[in-house]
């Protein structure tokens, strides 16, 4: 078996360990688990983190896990929350399981004989244990003082919002779930981001008390950027594996546009390529930074594990829309759901489409969007269309007084380009 915690530790993915982890995967073929808490229809790129463990851990040689808290998820982890979650129904966790299934299929393999990955739901078990049950055997063996020392209480107590009882027994439940794991399923290991150590270490306590057993707890570092902010997250919000919800050509451009000083902790965490690989990227990249190498290959890498290589290819022909020397033809060719995902984030100008039917100029349509931050007034217009800066479903305009006749991409839109960054949206109604 390869060593998966040194795989860890050039990646830049541990964190934390109990002693004796590396030495038992060594001479042991086990379990290990990450938990999912089903609160959002998607998982986000924040997850994949936890989620490349999973997959460094089943090319080791072992089994990978994934449970999905359909219990615990009824809750809410209060680790790194200042506030209590809303609750969620059933029926919404169940929705939120199966996107979350889908989602983990495309990194884990279910099929592969002896380590194939499973997936579990903690509602399976907890779903038939009584409260005082469950006090009785599990409550007693967790100091309320023990419970209080954790990170995640502590912050919630001190920050003066304080905690309900239903939160503070989150990490009695999760505890709970590698007890049971570990006695079932041949678990040894729980992993997670290292603000999950004080829940996992509670498992491990309650093997020790349960069960006489002995368990193992590996965390990873919780990923920020360079400039301090956090990871995941873009201008517009949560970046999400699901293209519903994230567009496979934002997603392409949230890894295009990491910056230099993150994207060789990025290409270690969210790839597969090989030390010497990622080494001689580095080296090819350093030579001219400015062909940003590593943001490419890590782009698209992930890309096509995540979506696929036909998504992958229409974000890089969206791209070359914006940003390269594309055509009409390009923006023709490309599908529905990719051109409105170009055009999210970009400035929208509603205009009445019966304006068309007057043939006006560029100049007269122009002019009905004065007295706006795309054009101030109709002379600023007409001086920046003689200087060349003005293009209109990427065709440079020559004359002001040229007759608008260009085909609207999806019978609605133009673009208008003013200069060399600015975009604008005219949609006809």
């Amino acid at each position: 078996m390869k060593n998966f915690v040194e795989e860890l530790k050039w990646r830049g993915m541990l964190h934390d360990s109990m002693p004796g982890t590396e030495e038992y995967l060594l001479k042991n073929q086990t379990t290990a688990y990450v938990g999912f808490d089903p609160t959002a229809a998607s998982l986000t790129i924040g997850n994949l983190v936890t989620i490349m463990m999973l997959v460094h851990f089943q090319h080791a040689g072992h089994t990978p896990m994934a449970l999905v808290g359909g219990a615990t998820g009824m809750i809410g982890d209060p680790s790194g929350k200042s506030e209590e979650r809303n609750f969620l129904s059933e029926e919404t966790l169940r929705l939120n399981q199966e996107g979350i299934r889908n989602q983990l299929t495309k990194f884990l393999n279910f099929d592969c004989g002896s380590n194939s990955a499973i997936l579990v739901n903690n509602y399976d078990w907890f779903k038939g244990i009584g409260f005082l049950e469950f006090l009785r055997d599990a409550g007693k063996n967790l100091t309320v003082n023990y419970m209080m020392s954790k990170d995640s209480v502590k912050s919630r107590m001190d920050s003066g919002t304080g905690i309900s009882y239903t939160e503070f027994s989150y990490q009695l439940l999760q505890g709970y779930d590698y007890y049971h794991l570990y006695k079932n399923n041949n678990v040894r290991l729980q992993m997670g981001g290292s603000d999950q150590w004080g829940n996992i270490t509670s498992g491990t306590t309650l093997i020790k008390k349960m069960a006489e057993g002995t368990a193992f707890a590996l965390t990873t570092p919780l990923l920020t950027k360079a400039d301090g902010t956090k990871f995941g997250k873009s201008a517009g919000g949560n970046v999400w594996l699901d293209p519903n919800l994230t567009s496979p050509y934002k997603f392409y451009q949230f890894w295009l546009n990491s910056a230099d000083e993150d994207v060789s902790r990025f290409i270690r965490i969210f790839t597969l390529f090989s030390k010497e690989e990622i080494e001689a990227l580095e080296a090819e990249h350093a030579k001219a930074p400015h062909e940003r190498l590593l943001q490419k290959t890590l782009a698209k890498d992930i890309t096509i594990r995540v979506h696929s290589e036909e998504d992958y290819n229409m974000a890089i022909k969206a791209s070359e829309i914006l940003f390269g020397k594309s055509v009409i033809e390009d923006l023709q060719s490309l599908n529905e759901a990719t051109l409105l995902a170009v055009f999210e984030g970009i400035p929208l100008i509603e205009i009445s489409k019966s304006i068309l039917a007057d043939k006006p100029t560029v100049l007269d349509l122009l002019s009905t969007i004065t007295n706006s931050e795309v054009f101030p007034s109709k002379g600023e217009a007409r001086k920046m269309i003689q200087g060349g800066g003005v293009s209109i479903n990427k065709i440079k305009i020559n004359s002001s007084e040229e007759i608008v006749n260009y085909p609207l991409l999806l019978d609605s839109y133009l673009l208008v380009q003013k200069g060399r960054r600015n975009y604008y949206i005219l949609r006809f109604n």
